[in-house]
């Protein structure tokens, strides 16, 4: 099998459902699942959630403070930036020792817009995929530049919200 690289972006709400749900189909092919987390801070319910389903799925987040990166203070906004890098060294180790079966980097495309990490970064890691893995990016920016590195692109847009439809 050969690897396979996909990024779900967009405006709309579901990429990381989207990302998640191809998780779990995987896991329930006996598959390792690793999902690395980025700038949604430590009071992540989704992610808390999924930790119930380990082993078969584990999650991972560096980031240090409750709240996602848009509520820091500049301060705290520094700091996080070097959890950030943390989480891109670790995911860089999980392709390099082939760790697990399917590689999903939540939010990981969102880092460049706040300056954490650059789009050579994360083609840098798309490098390093080996032969027989899954890797899943989801963020809001397109991030078009890595396009050539990726087998497909699903690009979420919300075409009607109403208030009820939000599960928050």
């Amino acid at each position: 099998m050969s690897k396979f690289v996909q990024i779900y972006c967009g405006s709309g709400k579901g990429k990381t459902s989207a990302a998640l749900g191809r998780g779990i189909q995987y896991a329930c092919l006996g598959k390792s699942v690793f999902i690395i987390s980025f700038l949604k801070g430590k009071s992540n319910l989704d992610m808390d959630f999924l930790k119930r389903l380990e082993p078969e799925i584990k999650v991972f987040s560096f980031d240090k403070f409750s709240q996602g990166y848009d509520q820091l203070n500049e301060t705290e906004r520094k700091e996080a930036r070097i959890h950030v890098q943390n989480g891109i060294n670790f995911a860089r180790k999980v392709l390099m020792t082939e760790e697990c079966d399917v590689l999903i980097l939540d939010e990981v495309l969102d880092l460049e817009k706040h300056g954490m990490v650059g789009s050579d970064d994360i083609l840098h890691l798309l490098q390093v995929v080996p032969d027989g893995m899954e890797v899943i990016l989801t963020g809001d920016e397109r991030c078009e530049r890595l396009w050539p590195c990726v087998d497909m692109v699903t690009d979420v847009e919300t075409l009607k919200e109403s208030a009820k439809a939000s599960i928050d």
